[in-house]
């Protein structure tokens, strides 16, 4: 029995990315469409086409890039509603789940029963529109959802038999039969198996075996992740710190003996605080090591003491503070009437097995020290109190580096690649402010460089230093349709006879050393 979503990777952009799913959507990857909404298909586009030929059938199509991940993360909602109906539930992609029929049609009467319970559960618990298909095997269940069917048991082969070769979805094992004039999979699972492993191989093999209704490929259950949440409802609002530290501690015990029960660590911690006045105070930390019983107990006291003294900056409250604004933004975050609930959930975990002490002794607990400093001065100060460098991608040296919060995610804002123009490695080191520097040719003239990179003469001095090698020009011409904010520049890289190997600029017939390789 497989849970078949029609059109998930829209559904899913809907629901992270707020798309319109309405409305006609496309989510495109490598430049082509993998699915799109209803209103999109009747506008003509279809799967597989080119990004520019659906946007020329629907002008107003909008295209959201294809994400795995972001799909994955919708979908498991569904998967945990599923769950709740029938046991042992096997994920196959995002949007598609599949689990034995023989359980719950034995324990709600039929098959039928059990199909009809199961989408209704989707339906209530996530407002999700799904289908059931019932078939011997998950290939022929996949495509009797797709058609609204329920395959009797040892009626898949027949069932399969009149279905084009497309259901396949191996494009060029589809397009080589269609040729053969092979074009049902009736007529596929007819020729001989040892002819077909000789001319199509080992996948034509086993695209074979599925035409003829013998997919005996086990599911891989998927087992449900424990509640690994633990919370605590004081009997009084808490508004000291003393008891604050006190109720931290008795939970962050808690949650490392769940955690040590299913042999698992927490690296990445949620705290969070409902406060007397229905506010939700949550904070997430993450640390490069493991978190102890200790380290967890430490972070939440430190948590609570910033949210419970008059500087209070809530992680969802990322606004600088302007001059003058301090007191009243205190006074507005602070709880009022104390903390009603204290929530810590283990948001990163690994195996315990995986675990390795630090490679220089000492220096991790020193680091760790260093850590702890810094987490006890964004606990009282904000995230943004403490930032860290990020390198990334971009043409230019001066941007690659992204500052973030000590502790979030570091993900720099620019993608590492490809950029064509960016320098290769090593790097330099950028100089505090560009220098203006002269070149010039063996007689003295000045270098020039014209629109289409042609030297007006050899570069042999920067300055007066001679110069010992040189490679150029590499140009980099940034927002080119930007008439007011493009700019394009040409660089060198030079080595010169004082031991020194800078980055040079041409820009505007000036000369500028921007960096230092050595």
């Amino acid at each position: 029995m497989l849970v078949w979503c029609p059109d998930w990777p829209v559904i899913a952009a809907g629901i992270v990315d707020g798309a319109p799913a309405a409305g006609p959507v496309a989510v495109v990857g490598d430049n082509r469409v993998i699915a799109c909404s209803p209103s999109a298909r009747a506008a003509g586009v279809r799967r597989n086409l080119r990004k520019r030929d659906a946007q020329a059938r629907c002008p107003e199509l909008v295209v959201v890039p294809d994400d795995p991940a972001r799909d994955a993360r919708a979908f498991e909602p569904v998967v945990a509603a599923v769950e709740e109906v029938v046991a042992g539930v096997a994920v196959v992609r995002p949007g598609v789940c599949a689990f034995t029929a023989r359980g719950p049609a034995r324990y709600f009467g039929t098959e039928e029963a059990a199909a009809e319970r199961v989408v209704e559960q989707i339906a209530v618990e996530c407002a999700v529109e799904a289908q059931i298909g019932v078939a011997d095997g998950t290939f022929a269940a996949l495509l009797a959802a797709r058609l609204g069917r329920h395959v009797p048991a040892g009626r898949t082969a027949a069932f399969l038999a009149e279905l084009p070769v497309s259901a396949l979805e191996r494009p060029a094992l589809v397009g080589l039969l269609d040729r053969l004039g092979v074009r049902t999979l009736g007529a596929f699972a007819a020729l001989n198996p040892a002819d077909v492993l000789a001319r199509f191989g080992l996948d034509g093999a086993l695209a074979h075996r599925l035409a003829a209704g013998k997919d005996d490929r086990p599911l891989a259950v998927r087992s449900p992740p424990p509640d690994l949440e633990v919370e605590e409802r004081p009997e009084e609002p808490i508004e000291r710190v003393d008891v604050a530290a006190f109720a931290a501690r008795a939970l962050a015990e808690r949650l490392h003996e769940k955690l040590a029960a299913y042999g698992l660590a927490c690296t990445r911690l949620a705290i969070t605080a409902v406060t007397a006045d229905g506010r939700e105070l949550h904070r997430e930390w993450r640390h490069d090591g493991i978190l102890t019983a200790t380290a967890i107990a430490d972070r939440t006291r430190w948590q609570l003491d910033g949210w419970l003294s008059t500087r209070v900056y809530g992680s969802r409250d990322r606004r600088r503070l302007a001059v003058g604004e301090e007191s009243q933004l205190s006074n507005k975050n602070k709880p009022a009437g104390g903390i009603v609930l204290l929530r810590l959930a283990p948001e990163g975990v690994l195996a315990q097995v995986g675990l390795q002490p630090g490679l220089w002794g000492e220096a991790g607990a020193e680091r760790d020290r260093a850590h702890r400093a810094m987490h006890r001065v964004q606990g009282l100060l904000g995230p943004e109190a403490v930032l860290r460098g990020v390198l990334g991608g971009g043409a230019d040296p001066a941007r690659r580096a992204t500052l973030v919060p000590w502790g979030e995610e570091y993900v720099p804002a620019s993608p590492d690649g490809p950029w064509p123009d960016r320098l290769l490695s090593p790097f330099p080191v950028l100089l505090p402010a560009p220098v203006a520097v002269e070149v010039t040719d063996l007689a003295g003239v000045p270098v020039a460089v014209s629109g289409r990179l042609a030297l007006s003469g050899i570069p042999a001095l920067v300055s007066g230093v001679p110069i010992l090698a040189w490679t150029g020009p590499f140009p980099l011409d940034e927002r080119w349709w930007d008439v007011r904010r493009g700019r394009a520049r040409v660089r060198f890289q030079v080595v010169l006879g004082d031991g020194r190997q800078l980055l040079l600029e041409h820009h505007r017939a000036t000369w500028s050393a921007v960096a230092d390789f050595d």
